[in-house]
């Protein structure tokens, strides 16, 4: 029988594989514990975080990513405004390898909006330059794919407004060098550049759903009676925010090359306008207040033009007959009026204008402020002619902010385009009494239920205001063809918490409008329009059931025909 018996060299090599096998579980067991660890770590972070860390931790975090410029968004935190690195595509002709008409018409394809004439010279340009500043992604991709080491792709900054066109000129839009150039961009730009402030983003009175109705409304107005151009404005009466801010034509703040000049013009704040009858009821409120109107059955005599230093002051409409108080606002009366200032008195009625913020740039954060063309001489005339708003120009912001202040209960507010905090309502400064705010809420009410402004009466939301149809000024006079209708109310006028101003520029009398041009026809029914989309956004709920005690005013009401 044989014995086998190992070789010494076998067994080293068993004994070799069963070290290293050893020795690879350890390694393994080694790592895997290792990774354990890690997961573990993570895990307990992740916990931590979650049951310990306060707000001002996360905030604390959240600073790490400041952006270049901050952000703007509207009362509700949705975003208006924001920097992102944006793609740029950059050139250098010189590198060009390709034929040049070629690729020109190739960039065209990418970018339909420039024609490839454009692009050919930048191609045959001596110089490097821009393709597109902002490019989105698959155009950079398209770029590429045409071979040629002449171009680039830069990162860079870049202003991005995600609203496109909404509330553009309460934005306004940024230059290349990054700074506000108008709008809240400009009026902000320090706070948005501060490394220290940037971080948060600033918050607008603005809000956007509000905002987007405004637009759309006077947006289909101005096609529909194929205006020159539109405004609007949406305020809180309580704090004088604005909620809405509109100017029409617009602009995209993303592309404002080509956006035409006039279109970057804010009609609510810069542009000037004789704002018309729309004043009769401020210029009743004054004499109200002062105590030269001391009955509401008072009468003036309308039934013929009122003569004055060589001119007649006359009505649209000729009234025929005397006129109580009730009814110069309800049939629009420049002659009743005219009474009306005239006995107030030349220097009381300045005084209230002065008050209501009329002699001087509208208040408000934006830099686009007109100057108003206030009267070199108030003399016994021009008292007359401003009390139903010929004579004097301002903007519409004036107008919506002195509105405010009648419908209050008296206190005027510079109108405000940031969030205001809660508790912390600017003191304001009183113009009127609270009997004076409460007897005009009636009034603006009784316009709507019983006069020109009939057609502005969203049911259920108790709109009051008051109509306003000026002729332009032209050389020599007024062109009577080229009128200004504007309609400035509130809501619900039993307890008011908005107004709304709408102005048409130059509408046409069109079937739009039944072939008039005046406010009742225009303006006022955007204000219907607009007040039932937004009412419910605020929180204001229709009811017929309630409304403004006008029991006392009816009886005086005759016949209620108007035309303004």
């Amino acid at each position: 029988m044989t014995t086998l018996v190992a070789r010494p060299e076998r067994v080293r090599l068993a004994g070799q594989k069963q070290a290293a096998m050893a020795t690879a579980q350890q390694r393994l067991m080694i790592i895997m514990l290792l990774f354990m660890a890690i997961i573990s770590l993570i895990i307990s972070r992740i916990l931590f975080f979650a049951l310990f860390e306060t707000v001002e931790d996360r905030n604390a975090n959240a600073a790490l990513y400041v952006p270049a410029r901050g952000d703007i968004v509207d009362r509700n935190g949705v975003p208006l405004a924001r920097t992102i690195d944006a793609w740029a595509v950059r050139v250098t002709p010189e590198k060009i390898m390709g034929d040049k008409r070629i690729i020109a018409d190739n960039l065209s394809a990418i970018f339909p909006d420039v024609s490839a004439d454009s692009f050919y010279d930048k191609l045959t340009s001596s110089r490097p330059s821009y393709i597109r500043r902002r490019a989105l992604p698959e155009q950079v991709a398209a770029v590429n794919a045409l071979g040629e080491i002449a171009f680039d792709f830069p990162r860079e900054k870049e202003r991005l407004y995600p609203q496109q066109t909404l509330a553009a000129h309460v934005l306004g839009f940024t230059n290349m060098d990054g700074h506000g150039v108008i709008g809240m961009e400009a009026a902000l730009d320090t706070q948005l550049l501060d490394p220290k402030l940037r971080a948060k983003p600033e918050m607008l009175s603005i809000d956007s759903r509000v905002q987007a109705a405004l637009e759309s409304e006077l947006y289909t107005a101005m096609q529909g009676l194929e205006a020159q151009g539109a405004a609007g404005i949406i305020m809180d009466v309580r704090t004088s925010e604005v909620l809405a801010m509109s100017s029409l034509p617009v602009f995209n703040p993303n592309n404002i090359q080509t956006a035409p000049e006039q279109a970057r013009k804010n009609a609510v704040s810069y542009n000037l306008y004789e704002l018309g009858s729309t004043f009769k009821p401020l210029s009743v409120a004054a004499a109200i207040d002062a105590g030269s109107i001391k009955s509401m059955a008072t009468r003036y005599d309308a039934s013929r033009p009122l003569p004055i230093a060589g001119f007649q002051i006359r009505d649209s409409h000729s009234m025929g007959r005397s006129i109580n108080v009730p009814e110069v606002l309800i049939h629009s009366s420049n002659i009743g009026t005219a009474y009306i200032a005239d006995d107030l008195g030349k220097e009381k009625m300045e005084a209230y204008m002065r008050a209501l913020g009329f002699h001087e740039r509208p208040k408000t954060e934006l830099k686009e402020r007109a100057y108003p063309l206030w009267p070199k001489d108030w003399g016994r005339v021009t008292n007359m002619t401003v009390a139903y708003g010929h004579g004097i120009a301002v903007t519409p912001l004036h107008l919506a902010n002195a509105y405010a202040a009648l419908l209050n209960g008296g206190v005027y507010r510079p109108a405000t385009l940031l969030k205001i905090e809660d508790g912390k309502i600017p003191q304001g400064r009183r113009v009127f009494k609270e009997s004076t705010s409460a007897r005009m809420r009636q009034l603006l009410r009784l316009i709507v239920t019983n006069g020109t402004g009939r057609t502005a009466d969203a049911p259920g939301y108790r709109v009051g205001g008051k109509t306003g149809s000026a002729e332009k000024p032209s050389a020599g006079g007024y062109a009577r063809h080229s009128v200004v209708a504007t309609f400035a109310a509130g809501f619900p006028m039993d307890n008011p918490r908005y107004v709304i101003l709408i102005m048409v520029d130059e509408p046409k009398g069109n079937a739009y409008s039944r072939g008039q041009r005046t406010a009742a026809y225009t303006a006022a029914p955007v204000v219907k329009n607009v007040v039932s989309r937004i009412g419910p956004m605020l929180g204001v709920i229709p009811d017929d059931s309630r409304d403004v005690d006008l029991s006392e005013l009816k009886p005086l009401v005759g016949d209620t025909k108007g035309s303004d």
